[in-house]
């Protein structure tokens, strides 16, 4: 894409966009019960704590419809690279993760990040991005918090308009 193309609308970033320490915050997303029914019944997640009300009132410590950590993931992954990396994103590469608290039906997630490496890869203009994303809900509490990295194309491997 040239320099006198207009920019197509709801492209994400390009790698060399993202400089180590830019933070953006995503909008939010509340989860319906629904959403964890559909969600679980697609990947065949049938644990009990999920699909049965009865048994989850009766052995969970926690009240409420309990959203799998998967679907949180799911979820803050979805907002993220709607807002970052739509036409720009190559490929995942890897993730650390840790689950700090439980997400339960109707809450309402968004996810604060930071970039925490940026640099180029080794072929074709493109990129590693790494960033620290905190997913946070309605109260203001993190309830997960991971790193994934990605391979980003650089403005030379700009979408098509």
């Amino acid at each position: 894409m040239s320099d006198n193309q207009p920019k197509l609308l709801g492209t994400g970033f390009f790698w060399q966009d993202l400089s180590v320490g830019a933070r953006f915050r995503t909008y939010g997303r509340t989860i319906r019960d629904a959403d964890v029914s559909a969600f679980t019944a697609l990947v065949g997640m049938v644990e009990p704590l999920f699909t049965d009300d009865v048994y989850s009132a009766a052995h969970s410590a926690i009240k409420g419809r309990l959203v799998p950590g998967a679907q949180v993931y799911a979820v803050a992954e979805g907002l993220v690279l709607a807002a970052t990396a739509h036409g720009t994103g190559m490929a995942f590469l890897q993730a650390s993760m840790n689950v700090l608290g439980p997400t339960l039906a109707g809450d309402t997630l968004h996810v604060e990040f930071e970039v925490i490496e940026s640099r180029p890869a080794r072929k074709d203009g493109r990129g590693l991005v790494r960033t620290r994303n905190r997913v946070i809900n309605q109260r203001g509490e993190a309830v997960m918090e991971y790193e994934p990295l990605r391979l980003m194309a650089g403005r030379g491997d700009a979408p098509a308009a």
